[in-house]
């Protein structure tokens, strides 16, 4: 019985070539066929590299049905490495239905790291890199667009987004209305000659672009939003009710009344006893 192939996302590089690994180029020698997103592009980096295995298309709009072809081939014995224009296949690039289909077929992926423009950004970026967010491209459907925008406006972790230069003033609107002002770090030409950092606030970056026209392929570094301001405004939106009606509401989802005061309590960000104490001298007033 013959044995399956094996599917390689293969990282190439974002903009300098020498960033490929020594990994990647093997594979990409040794493997049967290389799927790539626009072979045209490809072909560039494959001689560049002098390498001479065969290519066939694999895109976004051919995804699914290229992606039956694919996973029959490799059935059938043929290993195949995915690469995209640039970067890491599956993020923000066709090859996360691929990879998927693999699994369900009972093929073996690998994934061969590299550059991706994502992580190169917010390491440059100067912000928190511990926690972050990444969203790629806003999608397109405004209310979709809408809603994300709002999911991001709570977001405590540092901000990553994509962004094409002709978007990219709409973009900063957007994001200035939903996040207000952000400090943030745009990255372009990332890992080539023109390398920009810029690092900044929205508003100034809404000010810069009014009097420059954006060039270049972007990614957004964005801080995300503090904790102890989003705990003060959590606490101000309770103090439009009550102690008495905030503990009653508490009691009226099922909660006994020990814990509907610890629950205020907790809102509030004061103690159990001061909930308490509100509370007798309510009950007392109204004797």
């Amino acid at each position: 019985m013959k044995q399956n192939g094996k599917l390689y996302l293969c990282a190439t590089p974002i903009g300098n070539l020498e960033d490929i690994t020594l990994r990647v180029l093997r594979t990409l020698r040794e493997v049967d066929l290389i799927a790539a997103e626009d072979t045209r592009n490809s072909i560039k980096l494959l001689n560049h590299f002098d390498i001479k295995t065969p290519m066939t298309s694999y895109h976004e709009y051919n995804k699914i049905d290229k992606g039956h072809v694919l996973v029959e081939k490799l059935l059938a014995g043929t290993n195949i490495a995915l690469i995209t224009d640039a970067g890491t296949p599956g993020i923000s690039d066709p090859g996360e239905e691929l990879a998927a289909m693999c699994y369900e077929a009972g093929i073996e992926v690998t994934s061969l790291p590299g550059p991706a423009a994502c992580i190169t950004a917010l390491t440059l970026s100067g912000l928190h890199t511990r926690r972050f967010a990444f969203e790629a491209f806003l999608p397109a459907d405004k209310k979709e667009r809408k809603t994300i925008l709002e999911e991001l406006s709570c977001e405590t972790r540092t901000i990553i987004l994509y962004e094409a230069p002709h978007r990219l003033v709409r973009t900063l609107g957007e994001l200035r209305e939903a996040l207000g002002n952000r400090r943030m770090t745009l990255c372009r030409e990332l890992t080539k000659k023109h390398e920009t950092a810029f690092r900044t606030t929205i508003d100034d970056l809404m000010d810069f672009y009014k009097d420059e026209k954006p060039l270049g392929e972007c990614v957004l570094v964005i801080e995300g939003r503090s904790r102890s301001e989003m705990e003060a405004e959590k606490r101000a939106s309770w103090e439009e009710i009550s102690i008495a009606e905030h503990v009653a509401m508490y009691e009226q989802q099922g909660n006994s009344r020990k814990d509907a005061m610890k629950l205020a309590a907790r809102d509030r960000g004061v103690s159990k006893r001061d909930i308490y104490k509100a509370l007798l001298d309510r009950e007392g007033s109204a004797e």
